[in-house]
């Protein structure tokens, strides 16, 4: 054994080419509400302008495949990661809400922002889009003087106060830090109007398995999300009290309307010694906190990967049916210090 056995690599020992074989239409895997979709008879949705296909994006990905480590000595020389389609973002609001289009990977960048009195403590970490624009849709920052960890998230990279107007949502940690829930900017259920309609939505749930051995390793986390219904939205769950969110929910096994996904487990590689994980090209350092989130029936269909680049820079990908808002919120939960763990 050695010592870099708990670094994980991003890269991946097997050169087999990702094809796309005729699979199920990923977004089958994530609709509860309603009727099964029927077999579509190769109708696509026709992605924006601009825009790659799933088939495409995969090729590219392909092409920019990143080797890394104490592998051979490779005589391609280092490609720059393959930047993001062209996104029109109107309302940003409804966009970093929206799920991500079918087909299409929105390809983003997360900076952490480490200067100032107290951002040491309580960095403030920033969402844009992978491309030349590299448009502005999120800032997160943890809530000082908050007993767990708490993130707000905001559509304005300047003002991340909980009453402003743009506030989208939060990140609310357990006393442990491993298990996190994601809420929209809806009221408290202690101040529901009639029809509970202004009640606040859970977008999603991150659980990391926690370490009581203290063995060095890759982590394991469970994101546990809403269903889609027939027409690709998502099924609302706005809980009434703490026993009726995402988290109770799949503790009890109610999977009815949730979906459970997993990261992909990374492949020990006795050549670079260290764990293993394909991000084509779009995670170049090794890190802990490089993850890829996938549905057990098709693990080649990456709903979200994350991973580092520099520093203080990430990559963060995201598909159907993940929106910004939730797709953020699970990577800013993997910045949190989780002794239980690491």
């Amino acid at each position: 054994a050695t010592t870099s056995s708990d670094e994980e690599d991003d890269s991946d020992s097997s050169t087999k080419p990702i094809r796309s074989e005729k699979k199920k239409d990923p977004a089958s895997l994530f609709q509860t509400g309603g009727d099964p979709p029927k077999e579509k008879k190769s109708k696509k949705k026709v992605p924006p302008k601009g825009a790659e296909s799933e088939e495409e994006t995969l090729e590219t990905l392909q092409k920019n495949s990143n080797k890394k480590g104490k592998a051979k000595k490779s005589k391609k020389l280092k490609e720059e990661r393959p930047p993001s389609p062209i996104i029109e973002v109107d309302n940003l609001e409804e966009f970093v809400l929206q799920p991500a289009p079918q087909g299409v990977t929105i390809k983003c960048r997360v900076t952490r922002d480490k200067k100032g009195m107290d951002r040491g403590l309580y960095p403030t970490y920033y969402l844009h889009l992978d491309n030349d624009k590299k448009v502005f849709l999120l800032a997160g920052r943890k809530r000082k003087k908050s007993k767990t960890s708490n993130y707000l998230i905001s559509i304005d990279p300047t003002d991340l106060s909980r009453g402003g107007e743009n506030f989208i949502g939060k990140l609310r940690s357990n006393l442990m830090g491993t298990r996190f829930t994601v809420f929209d900017n809806g009221a408290n259920p202690d101040r529901a109007n009639a029809d509970w309609s202004n009640v606040r939505q859970e977008l999603s749930a991150v659980v990391y398995e926690t370490n009581v051995l203290g063995f060095k390793g890759p982590r394991k986390m469970t994101v546990i999300i809403p269903g889609m219904n027939a027409d690709g939205e998502r099924v609302p769950i706005r809980p009434r009290n703490d026993n009726d969110g995402l988290l109770m929910r799949w503790q009890n096994r109610n999977m009815d309307n949730i979906i459970e996904l997993h990261n992909k487990a990374p492949v020990w590689n006795d050549e670079t010694q260290s764990y293993v994980l394909n991000f084509h090209g779009r995670v170049t350092h090794a890190s802990v906190k490089n993850f890829q989130i996938v549905h057990g029936s098709d693990p080649d269909y990456i709903v979200m990967q994350f991973g580092r680049v520099a520093d203080d820079a990430f990559t963060m990908d995201y598909n159907y049916p993940l929106c910004a808002v939730q797709a953020f919120a699970i990577a800013l939960s993997s910045f949190d210090g989780k002794l239980a763990c690491e």
